[in-house]
Formats: structure tokens, sequence, C-alpha cells
């Protein structure tokens, strides 16, 4: 192929948008020649290129979008330690079933307890598998809704929430309400109730949710509507973090002594 042919091939597939084949077309080109290649399986190679090139720049933007913590991925999560049940629980899960049904998930348990590293995990996983996850702070989310209600936003900012396939909330525990700040929630939840997921974590079992919702009545409206369809892990055990902490003292202390 002439130099002008290759310049104007390149041109056309600017045009097509075809970053992936314009990049690997003469490379592949000489590959085919070398092993005698036909055209299909030519324009197959360059195809698959071009695909996988795109899937790999769109889990990077769905990655930076979703807010995950670096780090918190199925690969750095010590299964061992996690209860048997929610090891049991954990491969069903990862399938994504139930953000196709609609279902939320609760994970529950003290402090220390891999909640957050857990559910991050399994936002990761999600996104590889196609699903748009968005991961916030209890905390934050309530302000960030609350910030959007009194400029006259509220409607905007669920509908850019609705946009996730599964909105991860950690730590719901440690919000401690006003009224407004409970409505916002409140609202949220409703909204997204059987249509698209919520994965909470969070310290306190249900009998203690009054502390977040204040009123009887709205906190049993939010845990019917979260409960209704849910599956719920329960990681019960040893705080990871202090065991972590007593394994480094006999190191500690020996390095100090010496």
């Amino acid at each position: 192929m002439s130099k002008d042919s290759r310049h104007k091939l390149g041109e056309m597939l600017r045009e097509l948008k075809l970053p992936g084949v314009h990049a690997n077309f003469a490379e592949a080109a000489i590959r085919a020649e070398k092993e005698g290649w036909g055209f299909e399986r030519f324009l197959h190679h360059v195809l698959e290129v071009e695909l996988e090139q795109r899937r790999q720049k769109r889990l990077e933007r769905v990655l930076k979008a979703s807010k995950l913590p670096v780090g918190k991925t199925l690969a750095t999560l010590d299964q061992a330690v996690l209860p048997i049940k929610v090891r049991r629980q954990l491969p069903a899960l990862l399938e994504g079933g139930f953000v196709d049904r609609g279902e939320n998930l609760l994970a529950f348990g003290l402090p220390g307890r891999g909640k957050s590293h857990l559910v991050c995990a399994l936002g990761t996983e999600l996104i590889q598998q196609g699903y748009k996850v968005y991961f916030t702070p209890a905390f934050a989310l309530v302000q960030r809704l609350l910030a959007a209600r009194d400029t006259y936003g509220l409607e905007k900012e669920l509908h850019r929430l609705d946009a996730f396939d599964a909105v991860i909330i950690d730590d719901i525990g440690y919000i401690q309400q006003n009224r407004d700040e409970m409505e916002v929630l409140f609202t949220l939840l409703a909204e997204r109730y059987e249509r698209r997921t919520v994965i909470i974590t969070s310290n306190l079992v249900f009998s203690q949710w009054d502390r977040i919702f204040k009123d009887p009545m709205t906190t049993a409206a939010a845990i019917d509507r979260l409960i209704h369809h849910c599956v719920i892990l329960e990681l019960t055990g040893p705080s990871f973090r202090a065991e972590a902490a007593k394994a480094r003292m006999p190191n500690e202390a020996e390095s100090t002594t010496v």
C-alpha cells in the first residue's frame, strides 16, 4: 500500500471513529501477509482489537465515575476471614443477578468486619460485567441531596443517580440526621424501590435505625422498602483492624527493644 493510500485510509478510519483499527492496521497487515490470513480473518482481528480497546476505555470511565476507593478489590479481600455463610453467598452476588432484579444488598457488622471492602470489591466486579455502580459515604450522600433540594434540584440529582444500576451507601449507621436530612435519604430509597439496587453497609441493626431516621413511621417505611427484595450479609467475628494491630505488636515491640 502506498503512502498516499495509507494516509487516505487513516482519514477514513478517523472519520468512522475507529482509532483501534487505525492504530493496529499496519501491524496487522504485516502479520496477515506473513501468516497468509484471508480477508475475513484480517477484518475479524482488527475489529476485535477495536472492540477490546473500547471496552477497556469504557471500564476506565465507569470506574472513575463510580468513585470506588482504590485498592478495595476482590484480589485484596481476604475471603478466608469472612463468615462461612457470606462466602457461600458471594459467588451468586458476583454474577449480578440481584442487580438485574433491582434487589438491594445490606451488609451488617460492627466496625472493622470488612463490610466496606466487601461491597467495594463486589462493586468493582459488577462494573467488569457491564453494570454502572456509584459509591458514596452516607454522610456525603445526604449532604449532596440536601444541597440539591435547597436549590430546587433534588429531582435532577435523583435522576443523575438513577443512571447507576447500583448505588453503594457506606456507613449509614454513622449519620445522625435532622428531619430534613432524613427526608432526602428516604426520598432516594423510595425513588429506587423495586427499580434500582441500593447496597448499604451499617454498624446498626434494624432495631437501632430509629437513630438514623428518628421518626418511627419513616424508619419502618424505609426498612420495609429495603428488605422487600434484598440480600442480607451478616459480617460477624473479630475486627480485622484489631487483629492486624495485634499481629504487628510483637514485631514493633521487638524492633523497639533492639
